[in-house]
């Protein structure tokens, strides 16, 4: 390594983040090998380890970072208590650096490009040596006391709250040892790489429904690692959105947490992306994809092909538009409180429109599936021959 790579270097954290995770390695088969450790331990360790995530991505990503929603102080204090305990900087650090991922992502200036490798996005970004941060870039967490207050202590405060936490469940648990095995340094090694897949796994093994450019995916099983945050292709495509998982069925805790928080009155401004521009956006999405291939592999009656892509998808796309417009339309005229009359025949018009607006999106979902399909089949016919 060159004189100036090694310049560049952050020592003290790059030196940490490897040491105390080859302790843990080396002295957890130890540990397990002479002990067990008692089932409270392993609670506490959990619920510890959810606490401190959930007030990264509560906190960090979606308060901080993105604004997505505004919450009530005691909230807060309660977000940055735990999040400081995650090891993973302060909120106005953090949060700097996550909008320079998003407004330069996979790009040179993306502090955690998945496009440098896995392992750099993943855990090598962090050896490095980070610009100073710009105002102009968190201005809005520069006024905010609390956030400032975390950033000038936060060494002490994260040491002091980590040794309070191993003192005290050490104590009510009567277990030293797992306090700090377990529940301090197992939590922090799990904690850290649960986050850092973020970058990584996100930006590497998914699907790609809401953007195709975006090396952001979306992938399940690595929302449930990531509290979560697995979503990310939907995430980068509409980062002002509180919601990572916008299905009912998506594993997504923040959110919940958020939703939950909201109904209490202790978080309000919840934004939302309305699921017409969701949608829309998935169409456009598919489209472009289709004509691609098309182009590419497709070679008797392109353009009539082409010519029914085009057509349905608009076809589609002015129902999404019509809908969102005869929804809105409907929820004034509650407000205004028209004559029943009127109000039932626009529930008429709106159920005759979702209908036919499912028929066409299952024909669209039909034509994309057969495309896709024949598209394969040529790929995998090129393959043969070659």
């Amino acid at each position: 390594m060159s004189e100036a790579k090694l310049t560049q270097i952050h020592w003290s954290r790059a030196i940490f983040l490897v040491v105390y995770q080859l302790l843990l390695l080396s002295g957890l088969p130890v540990y397990f090998y002479y002990f067990t450790p008692k089932l409270s331990v392993v609670a506490s360790t959990i619920v510890l380890l959810y606490a401190t995530g959930l007030s990264i991505t509560m906190g960090y990503h979606r308060l901080y970072s993105h604004r997505t929603y505004r919450a009530h102080s005691s909230i807060e204090w309660i977000l940055l208590f735990f999040g400081t305990m995650a090891l993973e900087g302060s909120a106005l650090r953090w949060s700097y650096d996550h909008r320079m991922h998003h407004a330069r992502v996979d790009t040179e200036d993306d502090p955690y490009s998945i496009k440098k490798g896995f392992w750099h996005a993943h855990f090598f970004w962090l050896f490095e040596k980070r610009p100073a941060i710009d105002p102009k870039v968190v201005p809005d967490l520069m006024k905010n006391p609390l956030v400032m207050f975390q950033d000038k202590y936060y060494d002490g405060l994260a040491i002091s709250f980590n040794l309070i936490a191993f003192i005290v469940l050490g104590v009510i648990l009567g277990d030293f040892l797992g306090s700090f095995v377990l529940i301090t340094w197992t939590r922090i090694f799990l904690l850290h790489h649960f986050t850092w897949f973020i970058n990584s796994l996100a930006h590497w093994w998914g699907e790609k429904p809401f953007n195709k450019e975006l090396s952001a995916v979306d992938n399940y099983f690595i929302a449930l690692l990531t509290f979560g945050e697995g979503y990310h292709n939907y995430h980068h495509t509409f980062a002002n959105d509180y919601r990572n998982g916008i299905c009912w069925f998506h594993f997504d805790p923040s959110k919940w947490l958020i939703w939950s928080l909201h109904k209490v009155g202790l978080a309000s401004g919840l934004k939302q992306v309305d699921p017409y521009t969701i949608k829309r956006k998935m169409v456009i999405e598919d489209r472009n994809e289709l004509m691609e291939q098309i182009k590419e592999y497709w070679h008797a009656k392109k353009e009539e092909l082409e010519k029914e892509v085009h057509e349905i998808s608009e076809q589609l796309i002015k129902k999404i538009n019509d809908f969102g417009q005869l929804k809105e339309r409907y929820a004034q005229l509650k407000k205004e409180q028209v004559e029943p009359i009127i109000i039932q025949e626009f529930r008429s018009q709106i159920r005759d429109l979702s209908r036919s607006l499912k028929a066409d999106w299952a024909e669209w979902s039909k034509l994309c599936d057969q495309i896709m399909n024949e598209i394969s089949q040529a790929q995998l016919t090129q393959l043969k021959a070659t």
